[in-house]
């Protein structure tokens, strides 16, 4: 692809690298960018730019939040004795627009997945179990993805938190196996949490 020039190649190569989006993609929309007002343009560099310098991962569940404690875990009115384990936001998002869990979360920040060279010390296990340790939670529920890489996440924390007198349970199977949380319906999503049963019958 030939550029006439610098400017517009480095802002192209620069969008290209986001997920999903290859050269042409990336061509057309700084193209865009460029009809647009300037201060349209300018204020979607500072969204990005605030959003990269600003943005803080709660301290307690490890979503992402403006603050030091997220607003979910700061509601007086969510269940603090069940915690719902998923693997990033986009998770926690899809189950809140359920509007059928009233407990909080745990955002691991990924799965465990040896080819990609992630491993339980990449993610947040072990801030989960000294929560649990602390014992005021009850019950967790594993909300990974139906996927091998998910599975063995689950099973993973099951065996390090078995002995620590909580139950476990996984959402119910409305999930089809192989399926990414984030693209489920709601109301199968809903029914999921619900519906949800001890980990140890999924195995």
């Amino acid at each position: 692809m030939n550029f006439s020039s610098k400017l517009l190649e480095n802002a192209v190569n620069e969008v290209s690298q986001l997920p999903g989006i290859g050269k042409r993609t990336a061509l057309r929309l700084v193209l865009h960018l460029l009809k647009q007002p300037s201060n349209q343009t300018h204020q979607l560099s500072k969204a990005l730019n605030n959003l990269v310098d600003e943005i803080k991962l709660c301290k307690k569940c490890h979503n992402i939040s403006d603050i030091e404690v997220c607003d979910i875990c700061s509601n007086p009115l969510r269940n603090e004795e069940v915690i719902c384990v998923v693997e990033d936001v986009r998770d926690v998002m899809a189950i809140e627009n359920t509007a059928q869990f009233k407990g909080l979360y745990h955002v691991l920040g990924g799965k465990i997945s040896p080819i990609e060279g992630v491993g339980p010390q990449n993610l947040t296990i072990e801030s989960l179990v000294e929560k649990i340790k602390e014992g005021v939670v009850k019950e967790v529920i594993f909300a990974l993805s139906s996927t091998i890489e998910g599975d063995t996440t689950n099973f993973y924390i099951f065996k390090q938190i078995e002995k620590l007198g909580v139950k476990t349970s996984t959402i119910a199977r409305g999930i089809a196996v192989g399926d990414e949380l984030e693209y489920a319906d709601e109301v199968t999503l809903g029914r999921s949490i619900l519906n949800r049963i001890p980990f140890e019958n999924s195995l």
